[in-house]
């Protein structure tokens, strides 16, 4: 058995084109456009990178992207200055402050300065509470495109047996917390946990998200189970000099016993620009008042 590609690329084109058609729906609600604002501190290349992709982005799906690049020694207290004008702006439905940051700034102390109702990111406490108590709030984009790539491919997850491997605050956390609102039988591993493969085994979902190339293998894997490879490291290829991408799964081996897999890259990393466009769009029509179908997008 060959498990089945989950395509992460093709259903988060299609849900950018969704956000797009409720994105014009809103201009033309609003008399204005949805607005995500991205601050990035610093040069730092992969982050450059990634604030231009979701700059360019937001436009195209038909919002508004307020881009504010600041230097590597900017003060704390000038970052917090910038996320309270953001706050007030009202133009501004969403703010994402690009991580990392500078040493010399507490992560913390930003991202509890940002407005909850504007937290797109879905870092803030108050959010991560909401998720915890089933109240409507922002949930952290991978987890939530994780969710979308199951929920697309299994359709009703109750009562099925998740193991998540990892426990950060930004994918583990919250995509355990999303699978029991799924009513699933949720175990969160990690590194450290005891016979891990067999805790693993037992999985009817696989959610891979330790930061660690290739740690899960195929004999680790229920026959049948689906798989979820949140993990992106660059480790060197077989030509020297150069590097390729691998997740936490080892594909190979893992796909022979999966009945469906993400591959790495084009499985859970489209996703997660995705999905920050659609909270962005989500919290625009909260701010304005607006209905939105919950299974909109």
């Amino acid at each position: 058995m060959t498990a089945a590609v989950i395509d992460g690329k093709a259903f988060a084109a299609d849900l950018r084109a969704r956000v797009g058609e409720l994105a014009v729906a809103f201009e033309a609600k609003a008399g204005r456009k949805a607005g995500l604002a991205v601050v990035l501190v610093g040069e730092d290349p992969a982050s450059q990178v990634y604030v231009r992709s979701k700059g360019k982005s937001t436009v195209e799906a038909g919002m508004n992207s307020f881009e504010h690049k600041l230097p590597a020694d900017t003060s704390e207290t000038d970052l917090l200055a910038v996320v309270e004008q953001l706050n007030a702006d009202p133009a501004v439905d969403g703010i994402l402050v690009q991580l990392p940051l500078p040493r010399h700034i507490d992560e913390q102390k930003v991202i509890a300065a940002i407005n909850p109702d504007k937290d797109v990111d879905g870092f803030h406490v108050t959010n991560a509470g909401r998720l915890a108590v089933g109240q409507p709030g922002f949930v952290p984009c991978t987890p939530l495109g994780c969710l979308m790539l199951l929920k697309d491919r299994l359709g009703d997850l109750s009562g099925l047996d998740a193991v998540v491997i990892g426990r950060s605050n930004i994918v583990g956390k919250p995509m355990a917390q999303l699978l029991i609102a799924e009513s699933c039988t949720v175990t969160v591993a990690h590194s450290r946990t005891k016979n891990l493969p067999e805790v693993v085994k037992r999985a009817d979902i696989v959610v891979a998200a330790v930061g660690s190339p290739e740690m899960v293998k195929g004999d680790w894997i229920k026959p049948g189970a689906t798989v979820i490879d949140v993990g992106i490291n660059r480790v060197a290829a077989a030509e020297a000099g150069k590097t390729r991408l691998v997740g936490d799964v080892d594909y190979a081996s893992a796909a022979q016993v999966a009945s469906a897999i993400t591959p790495v890259p084009g499985g859970v990393g489209p996703m997660t620009i995705a999905v920050l466009l659609r909270n962005a769009l989500v919290a625009a029509y909260r701010s304005a008042g607006l209905e939105l179908a919950a299974d909109a997008i």
